[in-house]
């Protein structure tokens, strides 16, 4: 294929839930939703073999897949809804409009290599830009005359590679909800598409009002809310993920016998010690991150030192993940609720306690620790969560983790068999690692990372080692 042809658009169109199947409806945010708003758009790529022509795929897939999101779209109607917007002191919430609220779905075709676009090995960030589609803020307005920004839910783009592949990309408002609130709907999606329908103990639950807020964590947010709109309409709007120059990402897979052996090494370390208490945290959650984190900060270290310049062995490097806070919480939340209900977990190690020779054992204890801490604190501190993170994230050496291997991604099967390829678009910051669980072996995971390319070579060597030495 000649891939300096530009993506063709076949299709430019809107799915919205049947007319009045759901009434116009207002769904207030709450203050694990509210704490989003400065963040960028959330963009995942599903893609699939589909070893038919772009003929075949409108004429035998769309009709039915767009009607089969139109459907589930009525039971996840704030997916198809905006984010109203309002100046101070007004407080931004979900709105549905019967007859007015949709989701923009287009189909195109590309000219590019299906294979390059599923690869595992290090290529050009751009390489993905043109699958994942963009959500355009809006501005309306309101009853009294006042000027409202629109933040639309959700938007997707359909990539038809011919007698190749598809992609089915997607990027969500991250206000509207969490991952795991998003992989419901996706889920649902492929249930309804499969003529399996929706079992009532799994529709989602849409009642703000199970969100308890004691230590009025809303007044701070909103002050956040009001300042980041302002900051929006002084520049162009909302953005989806950037990148810097020169990236590259790739994805390592952890293979469940790789797993094993570090959960044994991790664990044989805290079992010597007599004080230790992190050995039921030894998941493998926990071990995956410890051998990342430390693979990256040797990476960056390795890359640093080349350059002359050595950084003091004290300096905290951080990892911030996030933690699901559902069923987990002083007030309960029921797995269904439909929204954010997640809180950041932050892990501090000095530089020579990564970097050493007992590096991942020592990552992999501290990430435990942390997570028990988590279970235990419920919403504990939430005043101080966004302040935490902020001031980690000015040193440059705070690591995201998104996504999690509990989403299960991967069962997102629409009956063309399981995606080929998850993206999380997430990664190309540089700061983040994308994580889920492995497609071909259970017990498995894949990590994703994007880093410049002299980073991502030297990680890959401390990769391949570390793996080695297990």
């Amino acid at each position: 294929m000649d891939e300096t042809k530009p993506m063709k658009v076949v299709e430019s169109s809107h799915v919205s839930p049947p007319p009045g199947s759901v009434p116009t409806t207002s769904l207030p945010l709450t203050f694990f939703d509210l704490q989003w708003f400065p963040l960028p758009n959330v963009q995942r790529l599903f893609f699939y073999e589909f070893p038919y022509p772009t003929l075949h795929f409108m004429e035998t897939i769309l009709p039915l897949l767009k009607q089969s999101l139109s459907l589930t779209l009525q039971q996840f109607f704030p997916f198809a809804a905006n984010v109203v917007c309002p100046p101070s002191p007004g407080k931004p919430y979900i709105h549905y409009e019967d007859g007015g609220s949709s989701v923009a779905f287009s189909v195109v075709e590309s000219p590019s290599d299906f294979r390059c676009a599923i690869a595992d090995y290090p290529r050009d960030v751009k390489t993905l830009h043109p699958f994942a589609p963009h959500l355009r803020t809006a501005l309306s307005e309101a009853k009294d005359g006042t000027r409202v920004v629109l933040l639309p839910a959700l938007a997707f783009q359909v990539t038809v590679f011919p007698n190749a592949g598809v992609c089915i990309g997607s990027s969500y408002c991250h206000v509207i909800g969490d991952g795991k609130a998003f992989m419901h709907f996706m889920k649902s999606w492929v249930d309804v598409y499969a003529a399996v329908g929706l079992e009532k103990s799994s529709l989602p639950l849409f009642n703000k009002d199970v969100i308890k807020d004691p230590n009025r964590v809303e007044s701070f947010l909103l002050k956040m809310y009001h300042d980041w709109l302002s900051s929006l309409r002084e520049n162009s709007g909302l953005t989806d993920v950037g990148s810097e120059v020169n990236m590259v990402r790739a994805t390592f897979v952890f293979r469940r016998a790789d797993v094993e052996r570090l959960k044994q090494l991790v664990a044989s370390q805290c079992m010597n010690e007599a004080n230790s208490n992190q050995f039921h945290h030894v998941s493998t959650f926990v071990v995956t991150c410890a051998l990342t984190w430390v693979s990256l900060i040797k990476s960056k270290v390795s890359v640093v030192n080349t350059l002359s310049y050595v950084d003091d062995a004290d300096e905290l490097y951080y990892l911030l993940f996030p933690f699901d806070c559902r069923n987990r919480l002083e007030f309960p939340v029921p797995s269904t609720y439909f929204g954010n209900c997640i809180k950041p977990g932050i892990v501090e190690m000095k530089k020579e306690e990564l970097t050493g020779e007992n590096g991942i054992v020592l990552a992999a204890k501290a990430i435990g620790s942390k997570v028990k801490e988590m279970v235990q604190s419920g919403i504990s501190g939430a005043e101080n969560w966004l302040t935490s993170i902020a001031e980690r994230s000015k040193t440059g050496r705070l690591i995201n983790l998104a996504g999690s291997p509990k989403l299960r991604v991967y069962d997102t099967n629409f009956g063309w068999g399981r995606p080929r390829k998850v993206e999380l678009m997430h990664v190309e910051s540089g700061q983040t690692i994308s994580m889920a669980e492995c497609r071909d072996e259970e017990g498995g995971i894949e990590v994703g990372v994007a880093l410049n390319k002299n980073q991502m070579d030297e990680f890959v060597a401390t990769f391949g080692q570390s793996l080695k030495l297990l």
